[in-house]
């Protein structure tokens, strides 16, 4: 059964993070950091239904943008979060630019920002038509972990200490539901758009009694009715959900640690920076960053399947097979 999500780092691992994660047979996307983008296709970037950004450091935000030139008149609304501070640095990028021919604009493009604090999340929202000026009233709402809280996936954050406020990031399946296909059309059915309203009914959670009906593989105009309960259990193969995590530029504390553990429990997949050898591990805590050896020590003890680290130095060009032994090493012990 594949993956539902194929997560990618955006670029090389000297260069600015970024994780760029597609949905298998969905045009939809997330991307975890808004760095330098311009290895994504602008197909790619389109995808994009939600980004959420760690911290404002240059380069973790500087492709805002890029993405911003690309919607603009587009019929798009597009999330985006960040930490504490994050309005004035997304309302300080809108102001450096003209808007006044935007009006004009038949498609409607908006932005709909949220800040993460300790205990709460507000969210503001600004259409392109206005010049991107801030909607009233601006909407507050209790933060408990899940920044998106959808019926098949959800994002969390956690509030991780970079010397300022940054946020490490878990996006998480509920389950996964693949079709078994040569079922389906031995059943007369075919694939198409019924099946998103089947698979969401699945995640939540209807009854299995409910009365589905489902367009016939010969003629789409006559439908056949099957209860949900029936249906899944001949179409629907169902498997444990994928659990990503992505952590970057923190200090390897004893209060960050107490975070990121639990935080990244049972990833299947954690990317996790390393910015340095543990040689070098005074220049990381100067820098409240990891080394290597640190970010495998916080994968074993998180029992992460899978381990991909990045931020690197530019001080190891040449060398990142030292910090990716230095990290296997830590992990695999």
């Amino acid at each position: 059964m594949p993956p539902s999500f194929h997560p990618r780092l955006v670029n090389d691992p000297f260069d600015d993070p970024g994780l760029f994660i597609p949905f298998l047979f969905e045009k939809r996307a997330v991307l975890f950091d808004l760095g330098d983008l311009h290895t994504l296709s602008s197909k790619d970037i389109l995808k994009l239904s939600h980004i959420f950004v760690t911290h404002t450091h240059m380069d973790h935000f500087i492709g805002f943008d890029h993405v911003l030139r690309l919607l603009l008149g587009r019929d798009k609304t597009l999330s985006i979060y960040g930490p504490e501070g994050f309005f004035k640095n997304v309302e300080g990028k809108l102001a450096g630019y003209t808007w006044n021919l935007v009006k004009q604009y038949t498609n409607r493009f908006v932005l709909v920002v949220s800040e993460v604090h300790p205990d709460h999340v507000v969210t503001r929202r600004y259409p392109c038509r206005t010049g991107f000026k801030r909607e009233r009233p601006t909407v507050a709402a209790p933060f408990k972990g899940k920044l998106l809280n959808e019926s098949s996936l959800s994002v969390s954050a956690v509030i991780l200490d970079h010397k300022i406020r940054c946020l490490g990031l878990s996006l998480e399946e509920r389950f996964r539901i693949n079709i078994n296909k040569s079922r389906a059309e031995s059943l007369g059915l075919p694939m198409g758009k019924w099946l998103s309203d089947f698979k969401k009914a699945l995640y939540e959670e209807q009854s299995p009694g409910l009365i589905f009906e489902v367009p016939l593989l010969t003629d789409e105009k006559k439908k056949a009715s099957f209860r949900l309960g029936d249906l899944a259990k001949e179409i629907a193969m169902i498997r444990a959900g994928q659990k990503i995590t992505y952590i970057t530029d923190t200090a390897f504390s004893e209060d960050n640690i107490r975070k990121i553990i639990p935080f990244a429990q049972d990833s299947d997949h954690l990317f996790i920076e390393a910015g340095f050898l543990h040689k070098h591990r005074d220049i990381a805590e100067n820098k409240f960053h990891l080394t290597a050896k640190q970010a495998g020590i916080i994968a074993r003890k998180a029992g992460a399947k899978a381990l991909t680290i990045f931020h690197f130095s530019p001080r190891y060009t040449g060398k990142a097979h030292e910090l990716k032994q230095e990290a296997e090493e830590a992990f695999r012990s």
